[in-house]
């Protein structure tokens, strides 16, 4: 019994974890996707591979030493017909077989690159390929952030509407009760008390649905931040303040990261056009080896010259000089190639300097709209609460139809909605603002 006890406590204390809600700021649940979102990781492990891609690059500089060995067997040895007058026998022909039925080799040999352009050139175009990586790790840090942040809002505004669609039913539940008691008094018609039910039923359906909608867009925000689906979240109330930016002041597109990632592309593909014009450069090497070789009637491998095989050593040093003279128009044509990538980058260089304008002139018009919406909605829900209560009163008094009080229930539920997509445009046009100034990562220290 004691045992039966201790693990119905124990599930029950797991499952209530499990089940424990996650309080979630901005900044929480965006520091918690650049530790824990696939993008965010793939990103860094590009930049650890760039290091290991310069040192591949700088490999080629340095000696290379490998082992070698051989062994081979010679079932029919290759004849050479020589003149017989080189052994004593003027005027006759030797068919002479030269080499051995087993011969064994071993040995050790160098290569040393003393000029080449190509390694020099990929050299420094791996340095920058490291430096574009980092910029593409500072650029998916924003676009994570950027996703978070969209989502983190629309959660908010579904439990908004949540919120709004609760208050409507509890307040559609008060003149229900008070018909009801109308009714049950005979200063009422059925008739009403059976609209204001279907009323209800129908703001239950609603309910149902923001909940799924709450749900998914739940889902998707912990999709975004790479979080358990199953987590529990909550996001704060104090988190969506609505504050006017300066927005007199034009962001340096310079500075932002999709254009310093085009221009280090642009790099990159001038090192890729330096590294096709290299291969017009002779290229110069060291090249050095120490071998053994072993031959015989026998298999050389642990054999003597007692059993006829013999061992002997040699060695070679040399310089290898290559000098291209022509490639059939190979290498100009990937130069023009290399030509036509450059220009390229460029246009889009340009372009991407047209969107961001764009994106910042959008983002300034939609926080100047939505603040004055906000506004504007904001007395709007007031005013409608307002005529809501006066209505209910006047319609308790007689002074009021049913339809009179059921259009400024739905007045008020209208412009409670109104006012909060409101905050929401203001608050993803804001997260453009702040992006289009390069500033995405201030979230974080908000």
């Amino acid at each position: 019994m004691r045992k039966l006890i201790l693990l119905t406590f124990l599930t029950f204390a797991i499952t209530a974890k499990s089940q424990e809600v996650k309080s979630l700021t901005l900044k929480e649940a965006i520091n918690y996707a650049l530790e824990n979102k696939a993008d965010a990781k793939k990103a860094k492990l590009k930049v650890e591979n760039s290091n290991y891609q310069i040192q591949e690059v700088r490999s080629r500089a340095l000696p290379q030493i490998t082992a070698n060995g051989s062994l081979n067997y010679n079932p029919i040895l290759q004849t050479t017909v020589i003149d017989g007058a080189a052994f004593g026998q003027p005027g006759t022909v030797i068919q002479a077989a030269f080499g051995q039925k087993w011969s064994s080799t071993a040995g050790l040999s160098l290569t040393q690159a003393l000029f080449d352009q190509t390694v020099s050139t990929g050299l420094k175009a791996a340095k920058s390929t490291r430096e574009f990586y980092q910029i593409n790790n500072q650029l998916t840090e924003e676009q994570v952030i950027e996703r978070v942040a969209n989502n983190y809002y629309q959660v908010y505004v579904q439990r908004q509407n949540l919120t709004v669609i609760d208050s409507t039913y509890k307040n559609t539940t008060k003149v229900r009760d008070i018909i009801k008691g109308q009714y049950d008094n005979g200063l009422a018609k059925k008739i009403d008390l059976d609209r204001v039910s279907v009323k209800i039923s129908n703001i239950n359906t609603m309910r149902q649905q923001v909940l799924n909608a709450v749900q998914i867009q739940e889902n998707a925000l912990k999709f975004y931040m790479g979080m358990p689906i199953e987590t529990q979240i909550e996001i704060p109330q104090t988190a969506f303040e609505v504050s006017p930016h300066s927005l007199s002041e034009i962001p340096n597109t310079a500075i932002r990261t999709e254009y310093l990632l085009l221009k280090k592309q642009e790099q990159l593909l001038t090192y890729q056009k330096k590294a096709i014009e290299a291969s017009y450069y002779p290229t110069l090497s060291l090249s050095a080896g120490y071998n053994f070789i072993g031959q015989g009637p026998k298999m050389p491998i642990g054999a003597k010259p007692a059993d006829g095989v013999y061992w002997s050593d040699f060695s070679s040093i040399g310089l290898n000089l290559k000098v291209p003279i022509f490639t059939g128009f190979g290498t100009r044509a990937k130069v023009r190639q290399a030509d036509i990538d450059l220009q390229t980058v460029k246009e889009d260089l340009n372009d991407t300097k047209l969107s961001l304008d764009l994106a910042f002139a959008n983002a300034k018009t939609q926080i100047d709209n939505s603040l004055i919406t906000i506004t504007n909605q904001k007395e709007n829900a007031q005013l409608a609460k307002e005529v809501l209560e006066n209505t209910r009163n006047n319609y308790v008094q007689g002074l009021a139809s049913l339809t009179d009080l059921l259009d400024a229930e739905n007045a008020l539920t209208e412009a409670q909605n109104n006012y909060t997509s409101a905050i929401l445009e203001y608050k993803l046009a804001e997260i453009q603002l702040i992006k289009s100034k390069g500033e995405l990562k201030t979230l974080i220290n908000n």
